[in-house]
């Protein structure tokens, strides 16, 4: 019979670093090679029954790896303040003050990249449970905050920098998160981006400002809001309750009120037959009170958005809209 690998108590259910389970006489470097043990960046081992996530990643590289000064940040940041999910096999964003002169990566020191001082480089590494993105710029003190003892780029920062780092459709639905946790504030983001004018990414960030909205409850409805309005259609409200006689008839993901359109998005949910029931009633009273209810599955936003727009459109329009749109 194969032997069964070694699982030390001490290191059960834990992350630590190989050097150290080694010296301590814990495991040998054979002992590291066996399924028991899963790598996540040079010397440092996870319990093959702990489940690793991106935050699991974002701690270790926050405590262990990264040079003194460097802040988790972007969409890294944004998950370790509980927006949005990240897949553990996609890279780490830090963010490395511009004054070092190489940042280590995985325990392996790399060039800093030339030209503009916000630049952006893979990881050296390979392995889908290693790697860094890592981009270099001025880090102000009040642009980092304690998260469980490591860096992380303050909520404002984490904004600009997703306003520079990801597309506009993307960076709004980081943004709307960040909005409804309360983590920040529009008018704080435009004061921020303002004070910072003539700096590179300032107006991206107030354009994208400009399209967040806190009540978005999903990262698919921002997206569906945000799409909608940059291909032209006015900007619908989000969380719209209808009442009718002080009574509550429903709440619509967005909706143009004053025209009596809405739009709902259709998410993994509906797959529950009695919360579709539910849904379907409810908008059934909608109708009922000439509301035009649209509704975009996950599969239409993906492929046939164009189409869907022109559907809106159609809808604003019966109903009088006149314009751009």
């Amino acid at each position: 019979m194969p032997k069964s690998p070694r699982r030390p108590s001490q290191l059960r259910g834990r992350v630590f670093r190989g050097s150290a389970a080694i010296s301590r006489g814990l495991l040998t470097r054979n002992d590291l090679r066996s399924s028991a043990w899963r790598p996540l960046f040079r010397d440092v081992y996870a319990d093959a029954q702990v489940t690793v996530t991106h935050r699991t990643r974002c701690l270790v590289v926050g405590r262990w790896l990264a040079p003194p000064g460097t802040a988790i940040a972007g969409r890294s940041a944004a998950a370790l303040y509980g927006v949005g999910t990240v897949p553990p096999d996609q890279p780490i964003d830090v963010l490395v003050p511009v004054a070092s002169a190489a940042v280590t990566c995985g325990g392996r020191p790399s060039r800093r990249p030339s030209g503009r001082p916000d630049s952006t480089r893979p990881s050296p590494r390979r392995g889908p449970m290693a790697g860094l993105r890592v981009h270099h710029g001025e880090i102000a003190p009040e642009d980092v905050a304690d998260q469980a003892g490591i860096l992380v780029t303050s909520p404002a920062r984490t904004c600009w920098d997703v306003a520079r780092w990801l597309d506009v459709v993307e960076a709004v639905v980081v943004i709307d998160g960040l909005l409804a946790r309360r983590l920040t504030e529009v008018a704080a983001l435009r004061a921020y981006a303002l004070a910072r004018a003539g700096h590179r990414g300032w107006r991206s960030l107030l354009r994208v400002v400009d399209l967040a909205d806190a009540g978005a409850e999903s990262p698919q409805e921002s997206r569906t809001r945000v799409r909608l309005v940059l291909a032209g259609l006015p900007r619908p409200q989000t969380q719209y309750v209808v009442a009718e006689a002080g009574r509550f008839i429903a709440r619509l993901d967005l909706a143009w009120p004053d025209l009596k359109v809405a739009v709902e998005y259709d998410g993994l949910w509906h797959d529950d037959p009695e919360q579709f029931h539910r849904d379907r009633r409810r908008l059934n009273r909608l109708l009922g009170g000439d509301w035009i209810v649209l509704h975009l599955t996950a599969r239409r936003l993906r492929d046939d958005f164009p189409g869907f727009v022109a559907e809106v459109r159609a809808a604003l329009r019966a109903r009088g809209l006149r314009g751009r749109a």
